[in-house]
């Protein structure tokens, strides 16, 4: 295959499915990973792709948002892992906030049976899914809720979040980076995330490594706002310690 087939395919991956990485596409095109990084570069040239950590996504679309049931499919491995370990900081006893995210709700279906926990959260299927734990006094945020991620917005849950301080919040992000902060796709979503960060004690960001270097439409916080960032081993460890200089998280690899 001639370089400008290959970045035809290429492009028409990125735009299938949102985003392609470096390593797939040297796998299935069997080539090195650098000829794919040149054919990034020359399709992010062309205003064709926008090159992230790791691979590039389709132009134009610092909005793209997968859809929920597609979120809960993709890196399932890696997530789950990441929600084991997010075991390890639930209070005892204490109140917790759970974002609206596939990696979030793992944590949620794992929060063991034995466990004494306030839980605050604005997303439908975490609410769902501890409705009838044993041990969980469930808060449910009210608001618009929004079809993909089915997570309450605007108002209503921005004066929840105002009114409470919760000892740990779990929260999810589309892109992070020592450079751009955390991103999600989302205005209104966006403002929620960032009105728990502001309503917790601690923020612990539950997020796949592919999500890093990725940057989306809208802003919600700073790197440093995190405490500590659970991700998994695709994360290298020169990524990992770049990001503790930069915004002062530790960084926990799984």
């Amino acid at each position: 295959m001639y370089a400008p087939e290959r970045q035809q395919e290429i492009l028409r991956l990125a735009r299938d499915g949102g985003r392609v990485d470096v390593l797939s596409l040297a796998e299935q095109f069997q080539v090195t990973a650098e000829t794919i990084r040149r054919d990034l570069k020359a399709l992010d040239r062309a205003g064709l792709l926008r090159r992230v950590h790791g691979g590039a996504i389709p132009a134009g679309r610092l909005d793209f948002e997968q859809d929920l049931t597609e979120r809960e499919s993709t890196y399932a491995d890696e997530k789950d892992r990441i929600a084991k370990a997010a075991l390890a900081e639930l209070p005892t006893e204490g109140t917790l906030i759970l974002d609206a995210g596939s990696t979030v709700a793992r944590l949620a279906a794992a929060v063991p049976l034995e466990a004494k926990l306030t839980v605050v959260t604005h997303s439908l299927p975490i609410a769902a899914r501890l409705a009838d734990h044993p041990g969980i006094q469930l808060h449910l945020v009210g608001g618009r809720v929004r079809h993909r991620t089915r997570a309450a917005v605007d108002g209503w849950a921005l004066r929840a979040y105002g009114e409470i301080r919760a000892d740990v919040l779990f929260v999810a992000a589309n892109g992070f980076s020592a450079e751009h902060g955390l991103t999600t796709p989302d205005l209104a979503e966006a403002a929620v995330k960032r009105a728990a960060v502001e309503a917790a004690r601690r923020v612990v960001l539950l997020a796949d490594s592919t999500k890093h270097g990725q940057e989306h439409f809208a802003r919600f916080g700073d790197l440093g706002d995190v405490d500590l960032l659970i991700t998994d081993s695709g994360l290298s460890p020169e990524a990992a310690t770049d990001l503790e200089r930069g915004g002062g998280t530790e960084v926990l690899c799984v």
